[in-house]
């Protein structure tokens, strides 16, 4: 199939923009508890009062401080209760936010500060604090730097006390669909981040369409609530946050990622958003844990058979062997892991890359589903879904309702809908590149099938072309190794090569675990990259991938490096993408060395 489309579900009206629920929840329900907020150990419940009252506060302390409408406002923090205030506070000023990944280096502030034209800038901590006024002295035209952990919000709210509750009533609804919403900045895994435009109309449509079409009944559940730990500034969490706040989904913020699994144990979401990356750690630590104590026999057997009743439950269910089955490690093994993520999760979300079927088959067969989806921040976040009772696993879904899909004659996947955002800030001929007959392109290859669900099989940019003259798609080879537990990150290359290979980091954590188990409690991460053991171990992740392509696409040969591949490093975006660029600069030696 070439073209796909989904009849829009939603119309939003021209007049409405991402503030009006949250102004319209506090009147007509104000005691309707939306948010619990962490503070030490427990989750403080904040109603809808609550929230937009901080959320006036705010936007009436910005409104004092000379933010006029279409201001850009930067925010550089990580996940937490706070963001979400400022965020929706910008927008009920009339403001434009722009996030910045809390990571960025200063001279990342800089560019995304001068070439949004920020005015003003939200920073987490002191550090980022002293980080943006390195490079202030550049850039006269940001007046103020405010701290969300010393008090800025309170301080904002008192310097508004005389602004009238009219002056924020008239700033938020003079703002309509048109309008900008927010400036997010492209992670930048190929070069230097761009600004992608996305109105209140493009964030909204998204979200009443996702809310009333593929995922309806996440959000009908009693007791909803979901735990946001992927980073705000990220396009994808980003609208699951606004879905959340449109359908009244309780919202817990945690922030440091160490946190998630005592965080998930406490507040017990129903619903998950995360990365492939997520799901494969958790399912590392249960491999690890059960190995440890001896039990990697059962462990295993109860994978086989999570995967084998969740392969038969998509062509008619599974007989009667594979159900008794399933019953009994539900209680030995199952149960376990729902537990550990607080017992009252059945669903979640996935993008940014590709989960795995084997993956996807687990999670269901262990009763969480994780519904794959695929969009890019140009696209508002997602242009396409899985749905609860029509779960493909190995493809990312059908289109979103409003959302026409269509394979290009080269295979690249094009997208159009009122999601598509305005184009790219100060870049018009970066957004011309990306229109094609009012399709944007995507730069992803893939393709639909009967049914209309789309399969992404490679990005362009991306496809490695041997000397020999073979295409090759390095994503499906390095999902299948890095499932493996002990590796971390891989990264196919092959380009102008004679054959394909492979660079290959490992799990520190998973490691130490190994570490105990065969003796080698003090060896060290560089010593490991060099233990045969190790490297029979990182083969058979290597044969298990091979094992899904032809002779001409395996991969003939790796690398183990001595160091992992961080956030830190700069060798991942903060949604745990390889910037390939940047590691084959980094590693060019260790990469010669396979071709010596």
């Amino acid at each position: 199939m070439r073209e796909y489309s989904v009849p829009t579900l939603v119309d939003v009206p021209a007049t409405a923009n991402c503030t009006d629920t949250v102004f319209e929840r506090a009147d007509d329900d104000p005691g309707m508890v939306i948010i619990r907020r962490k503070t030490g150990a427990e989750w403080a419940a904040v109603t809808a009062r609550e929230f937009r009252d901080q959320v006036a506060g705010v936007a009436k302390g910005l409104i004092a401080a000379g933010v006029e409408p279409g201001d850009r406002v930067a925010l550089m923090s990580r996940t937490r209760y706070e963001w979400t205030v400022a965020d929706y506070a910008i927008w009920a000023a009339g403001g434009v936010s722009v996030p910045i990944y809390e990571t960025s280096s200063p001279d990342q502030i800089a560019w995304i500060l001068s070439d949004s034209g920020a005015t003003r800038i939200f920073v987490e901590t002191p550090a980022h604090e002293e980080s943006v006024r390195q490079v202030l002295g550049d850039l006269p035209e940001v007046k103020d730097v405010w701290c969300l952990e010393t008090g800025a919000l309170d301080d904002l709210a008192a310097a508004g006390s005389e602004v009238a509750d009219e002056t924020v009533t008239e700033r938020r609804t003079a703002r309509g669909g048109a309008d900008l919403a927010t400036i997010i900045y492209t992670s930048g895994t190929t070069g230097r981040p761009k600004g992608c435009k996305l109105t209140h109309d493009n964030l909204l449509f998204t979200a009443r369409n996702v809310i009333a079409g593929p995922l309806e009944q996440l959000f009908e559940v009693r007791g909803r609530a979901a735990l946001l730990f992927l980073p705000l500034a990220h396009s994808f969490a980003r609208l699951i946050q606004i879905v959340l706040i449109e359908t009244g989904t309780v919202i817990g913020h945690t922030p440091n990622m160490k946190n998630v699994a005592p965080d998930l144990q406490s507040f017990k979401p129903t619903f998950l958003l995360g990365v492939p990356r997520v799901f494969e750690k958790v399912y590392n630590t249960a491999e690890q844990k059960a190995s440890a104590e001896g039990k990697g026999r059962i462990f295993h057997a109860a994978v086989d058979t999570a995967i084998a009743w969740s392969r038969a439950e998509s062509s008619g269910g599974a007989g009667l062997g594979v159900r008794v089955k399933r019953a009994v490690f539900d209680r030995l093994v199952y149960a376990k892991l729902r537990a550990a993520t607080g017992g009252a999760l059945s669903a979640a979300v996935c993008g940014g890359s590709a989960l795995g079927e084997r993956l996807g088959h687990f999670f269901r067969g262990i009763g969480i589903e994780v519904f794959e989806g695929y969009g890019l921040t140009e696209t508002s976040a997602p242009s396409t879904v899985n749905m609860p009772g029509a779960n493909k696993i190995g493809t990312v879904g059908k289109p979103l309702p409003g959302v026409s899909l269509k394979i290009g004659e080269d295979g690249e996947v094009l997208v159009r809908g009122r999601h598509i955002f305005a184009g790219y800030w100060n870049n018009d001929e970066a957004t011309a590149e990306v229109f094609e007959d009012g399709w944007f392109r995507t730069g992803d290859v893939g393709e639909i099938d009967a049914d209309g669900y789309l399969r992404i099989t490679g990005r362009k940019k991306e496809i490695l072309v041997t000397a020999g003259g073979k295409n090759i798609a390095p994503a499906p080879l390095e999902d299948v190794i890095r499932a493996h537990p002990l590796v971390s990150q891989a990264m196919v290359v092959g380009d102008d090569r004679p054959f394909v290979a492979a660079i290959v980091t490992l799990d520190p954590e998973a490691l130490e675990q190994w570490k105990a188990a065969n003796g080698k409690g003090s060896a060290t991460l560089a010593e490991l990259a060099h233990d045969p053991a190790i490297l029979a171990e990182v083969q058979k992740a290597v044969d298990n991938a091979n094992r899904t392509v032809s002779r001409a696409e395996s991969i003939k040969k790796f690398v183990v490096l001595e160091s992992d591949m961080t956030e830190e490093s700069g060798h991942l975006t903060p949604t745990l993408k390889v910037k390939r660029n940047l590691v084959m600069r980094d590693f060019a030696k260790e990469i010669d060395s396979l071709y010596s």
